[in-house]
C-alpha cells in the first residue's frame, strides 16, 4: 500500500479459518486469512482484503473442520497457498494496530506459524486489541460467555458464519454496540446502573445458531484473493435486525465528537489504545475461573461403587448407549452434560496407578490451590472416555463454539508413553484449604478408614497421600468446561479409596 510504518494509523481486525486437529500434537493450517482496515477516528471500514488458503496437506480438511466454517477440499483446490499470499497478509498487517477476538491466543499464533513455515519472519504489531479480553473486563458477562456469536445473538445482529471477512465486521459492529452501552452508563451511572442493562435472556449460546457453516458447504466468498475499497462487499451477517438496541447515532456522524467527549480520548486525533492494552494483559480473567468452580455437578453418594450409587465400572459401560446432551448451569450458562442410557454418567475405575502427584501449579478466584494428579488409564476407560469426548466435541463445535478442545485423554510419545488421564480435586467454599473429595485408606486386610484432615493440614496429607506409584479406586463425574476459549471434559473426584 506504500505507507510507511509510522504513518499505519488504520486498525486492522483480522481473523482467520483453520483445520479442526483431529489428535493431539497435530497443528492447524490456515484455510482463509480476512481483514479490514478501519479508520481510528470514525470507526469506518476502509478497505478489505479476503482469500481462501490451499493448505500444503489436503487431508487435514476432514469433517469436524467443515462443520466449523463450512470451507471444504473442493472450495480451497484453486486457492492459492499461503506463500503466494503473505506478501499482501504482512503488508496489511506490519506496523498497524492488530484488532480481532481471541487474536492473542490463537489467531496471532497462526499467523506466525504460517510465516515460520515459508521461512519468513513474520508482521509484527504497532499494539494489539483483543476484543474478547478487553469486553470481558470493560462490558461485563452479561452477554454469557462473551464468545462472539453470543455477542451479535445479545444485540441482535444475526447468526456468526464463521468465515473470515464477515466475522471481523460483526467484530466491529460489536464493539460499537458495547461502547455505546458503556458511554451511555458512564453519562449517568445513578441511574443507568449495570443491573439494568443486564438481558434476562442472556445465555451463552443461541440454540438457533447452532448452524456454523454455509448450506451445503457453499463459500460465501470467492476462492481467489480479493480487495476492496470502501467495503462494499457487505455481507448480510451485517445487516442490523432485531428491534431493540442501543442508539448506534453516536457513532457514525458524530463518533469523533464522541471520543472527544470521554477523558480516555482527550486530545488525541485517533485511539490511543496503549495504556488500555497494557492493562488488560496486567489482568488474568479470575471471572473465568469462578464460573467453572460454580459448575453443576450431581450429587455422590459416599459408599458403593459398581452401579448401586450412580457409578459404574468401565467394564459395566455399553459405549452405544452413551450420549450428550445440553443442561442449564449457572447465571443462564448452558453445559454439556453425559448421560449412559439416559442417566447422569458418573465412573468408578479400579486399581488406577498414581504416575504424577499432586500439583498445584494453578489456583482457584480464592487464591486457593487448584489440585490436579495424573493416572495411568486402562484401554477400556480409555475407550469410554473417548466416545464421552468425541460426543462432546461434536455437541460443542454444532453449537458454534470457537474454543479449542481438549482431549480428556493424554496420548503422548517417547518413554512412558501409555495414555494418562488428569484427575482433579474440587475446593470447598470457605476459608482455608478444605477440599470436597471424601478419601479413604484401603489396607492389604480389605478394612477401610476415612482419611480425617483440619483446614490446616488439609494439602498436606491429601499430597502425601497420592504418590506417585499408588493404587486407588476414583470415583468420578465427567464435567464439561468452556472458559478462555478452551473447552473439554474435566474428570472431578468425588471419592478416593487409597490402596496402602
Amino acid at each position: 500500500m506504500g505507507q510507511r510504518e509510522e504513518d499505519r494509523l488504520e486498525i486492522a481486525f483480522f481473523d482467520v479459518e483453520t483445520t479442526v486437529p483431529s489428535r493431539p500434537g497435530q497443528g492447524f493450517a490456515i484455510l482463509e486469512f480476512g481483514s479490514i482496515l478501519v479508520c481510528p477516528k470514525k470507526l469506518v471500514e476502509l478497505r478489505s482484503y479476503s482469500t481462501l488458503i490451499r493448505p500444503s496437506d489436503l487431508s487435514l480438511i476432514l469433517t469436524l473442520s467443515v462443520r466449523c466454517n463450512g470451507i471444504t477440499r473442493d472450495a480451497v483446490l484453486q486457492s492459492p497457498l499461503f506463500s503466494e499470499v503473505a506478501d499482501e497478509v504482512y503488508d496489511l498487517l506490519h506496523g498497524r494496530i492488530w484488532a480481532g477476538h481471541n487474536i492473542v491466543r490463537f489467531d496471532c499464533k497462526r499467523i506466525q506459524e504460517a510465516f515460520a513455515e515459508i521461512g519468513r519472519p513474520p508482521p509484527e504489531p504497532k499494539g494489539t486489541i483483543d476484543s474478547l479480553a478487553l469486553l470481558t473486563q470493560k462490558f461485563g458477562r452479561r452477554a454469557g460467555d462473551m464468545k462472539m456469536a453470543s455477542l451479535a445473538t445479545y444485540f441482535g445482529l444475526g447468526e456468526q458464519t464463521h468465515r473470515s471477512l464477515d466475522d471481523v465486521r460483526m467484530n466491529l459492529e460489536v464493539l460499537k454496540y458495547c461502547s455505546t452501552v458503556l458511554f451511555l452508563e458512564s453519562s449517568l451511572p445513578d441511574i443507568f446502573t449495570e443491573k439494568s442493562w443486564i438481558s434476562p435472556n442472556a445465555t451463552t449460546r443461541s440454540r438457533s445458531n447452532g448452524k456454523t457453516s454455509p448450506p451445503n458447504g457453499v463459500s460465501t466468498m470467492n476462492t481467489s484473493a480479493s480487495f476492496q475499497a470502501n467495503g462494499s462487499d457487505k455481507s448480510p451477517a451485517n445487516q442490523l435486525v432485531g428491534e431493540s438496541r442501543p442508539i448506534l447515532s453516536l457513532l457514525t456522524s458524530t463518533a469523533e465528537d464522541t471520543m472527544k467527549e470521554a477523558s480516555k480520548f482527550e486530545d488525541v486525533g485517533f485511539f490511543d489504545m496503549t495504556s488500555l492494552t497494557n492493562e488488560i494483559k496486567t489482568e488474568q480473567l479470575q471471572a473465568d475461573i469462578a464460573m467453572e468452580d460454580k459448575l453443576v455437578t450431581p450429587n455422590v453418594v459416599s459408599e458403593g461403587c459398581s452401579g448401586s450409587a450412580g457409578f459404574l465400572d468401565p467394564e459395566e459401560v455399553s459405549v452405544s448407549s452413551i450420549s450428550a446432551c445440553w443442561i442449564p448451569a449457572y447465571r443462564g450458562i448452558q453445559r454439556i452434560r453425559l448421560l449412559h442410557r439416559g442417566l447422569a454418567f458418573q465412573l468408578c475405575p479400579t486399581q488406577l496407578k498414581v504416575r504424577f502427584g499432586i500439583s498445584t501449579k494453578y489456583v482457584d478466584s480464592t487464591g486457593r490451590p487448584r489440585l490436579n494428579f495424573v493416572v495411568d488409564a486402562t484401554l477400556a476407560l480409555c475407550q469410554v472416555l473417548d466416545t464421552c469426548d468425541e460426543l462432546a466435541e461434536k455437541l460443542s463445535i454444532e453449537s458454534g463454539s470457537s474454543s479449542e478442545w481438549r482431549h480428556v485423554v493424554s496420548r503422548k510419545n517417547g518413554f512412558m508413553c501409555s495414555p494418562t488421564l488428569r484427575l482433579h480435586i474440587p475446593s470447598v467454599n470457605a476459608d482455608g484449604p478444605r477440599y470436597e473429595t471424601e478419601m479413604y485408606r484401603k489396607d492389604s486386610s480389605g478394612k477401610v478408614e476415612k482419611l480425617m484432615f483440619s483446614q490446616c493440614d488439609a494439602l498436606e496429607v491429601v499430597a502425601a497421600q497420592l504418590n506417585p506409584g499408588t493404587l486407588l479406586d476414583a470415583y468420578i463425574s465427567l464435567d464439561h468446561y468452556d472458559y478462555q476459549q478452551n473447552a473439554g471434559i474435566k474428570l472431578v473426584t468425588k471419592k478416593l479409596v487409597i490402596h496402602c
